[in-house]
């Protein structure tokens, strides 16, 4: 019984209990069972089993006829609730338990959502591996001795091992869509903005978005809806009517050879489906790319961490929280804007008034000229690697830095603010995720194209 509602997705869990079907407690206690059975995995970072069925019945009953009523949510911990701790992954704030919930938990709340855990995560978001030299390292539930990928590794690790229907992570460069690709789940980056971000331990409030993580298009369209305040249902858009340019400049450039199989069998799909591939190029983007990508990361967020601490954790000055990081890549990384090597805010101002509009022309340029729904590529170039390979991985027999190289395929939409969604491919190996991004403000319409896509590549 248990094994069979750990199975369940998120919709079908919201009609099971509304219709009484599976009980609170049934459903509660399968839970508890697959987090027991999968600690090993160390998805996450606060849970209890004992509160589980109270916490559901609790918000069923602030919103019966809610869109989410009775359905508990993995959170990442970098996401404020007032329920479980909120550390960002990082000793300083093990304990830190918020006053007040983040925007996107009180949207779930009001949908009569629960806040069922809180998962596991690279220290302080900073990194793609979600190995955590303080909270230990997330596992990945095909093969526990590779990463889950990061930011958001534990709500990953946790839906694609059935702990938890959906949730959320957040997004800087890729940390929602990364580790749905290295786990074999959806993950989606709403277009910037489109969510509330208060009360998220921050990175770059220029980058930075929550996202929902979920295992079928619908489930992480069933969570869209509820945060962006847009409850009409995605139908599957005809794929006949689909035109998806194949952006073969450095988005497909030095693949591990899965990927590439992976990929390049589902674009003969969705072709063989009705969609009509186009390709398309960004030659001219890429300068403008990293001039705005690490610039602007790196000077927001020695401003809006502090900004952070001092409204929500005021006890935990700045300099605690940097002498509390455990994980050698992230103390290395604010090491870096210390003194003479912080990010100047000419090169700063530079990225947001001249690099990020002509990114999003050339973009919008590139949609317009070919007349495309969306540009679909790899998530990532590479499956999951070992774990503890956090400066470098091994790709086509070279070793390459391990940061850039995982998100290099996400990293542009998140510079442009674009909506952008990783799906499975079908695989019988590692997984491998083949992403589809739109245009900001586009997200419902690019939830339908996803949708239909799925669909295609399960048959």
């Amino acid at each position: 019984m248990a094994q069979d509602l750990g199975t369940l997705g998120a919709v079908e869990v919201v009609a099971a209990i509304g219709s009484g079907t599976v009980s609170i407690t049934d459903y509660a206690e399968a839970l508890a069972e697959r987090a027991a059975a999968h600690e090993g995995l160390n998805a996450l970072q606060s849970f209890d089993a004992d509160r589980l069925p109270g916490a559901m019945q609790a918000a069923r009953d602030a919103a019966p006829g809610g869109a989410l009523a009775g359905l508990p949510l993995v959170l990442k911990d970098n996401i404020n609730s007032t329920d479980f701790p909120t550390s960002g992954g990082t000793g300083a704030l093990l304990k830190h338990v918020p006053a007040t919930d983040a925007g996107v938990v009180r949207a779930i709340r009001a949908a009569g959502g629960a806040v069922g855990a809180k998962a596991g995560m690279h220290e302080l978001a900073f990194g793609i591996t979600s190995n955590n030299a303080v909270s230990g390292a997330v596992r990945n539930p095909t093969d526990p001795t590779l990463i889950p990928g990061g930011s958001s590794g534990g709500t990953a690790a946790a839906i694609a091992a059935g702990i938890f229907p959906a949730g959320l992570g957040t997004d800087t460069g890729g940390s929602c869509r990364v580790p749905a690709a290295l786990c074999g789940v959806v993950g989606f980056r709403p277009t910037t903005g489109r969510y509330a971000g208060d009360g998220i331990v921050p990175i770059s409030h220029s980058r930075d978005t929550a996202g929902p993580l979920a295992r079928s298009v619908d489930d992480v369209a069933l969570l869209d809806g509820v945060l962006a305040g847009e409850g009409t249902a995605v139908e599957p858009r005809n794929l006949s009517t689909v035109t998806l340019g194949v952006p073969r400049g450095m988005f497909f450039e030095n693949l591990d050879p899965a990927v590439e199989t992976a990929v390049e069998a589902q674009l003969s799909v969705l072709a063989a489906a009705g969609v009509k591939l186009v390709e398309v190029g960004f030659d001219p983007i890429w300068p403008h790319n990293e001039a705005f990508s690490f610039p602007v990361v790196f000077y927001e967020v020695m401003r809006d961490l502090p900004a952070y601490l001092s409204e929500h954790a005021p006890e935990v000055s700045f300099d605690r929280l940097l002498a509390g990081i455990g994980s050698p890549d992230v103390a290395g990384a604010f090491a870096s804007q210390q003194g003479d090597g912080a990010m100047p805010e000419a090169v700063y101002r530079a990225a947001m008034d001249i690099h990020r509009p002509e990114m999003r022309r050339i973009y919008g340029q590139v949609f317009e000229e070919n007349g495309i729904d969306a540009i679909v590529f790899p998530t990532t170039p590479l499956p999951a690697r070992p774990i503890g390979q956090d400066e470098t991985v091994e790709l086509n027999g070279q070793r390459v830095p391990t940061f850039p190289t995982y998100i290099r395929n996400t990293d542009l939409g998140s510079n442009i603010g674009v909506p952008g969604i990783s799906l499975p491919c079908p695989v019988t190996g590692l997984p491998v995720g083949i992403e589809f991004d739109g245009i900001a403000g586009q997200d419902r319409a690019l939830l339908a194209l996803a949708r239909a896509a799925e669909t295609a590549m399960a048959r």
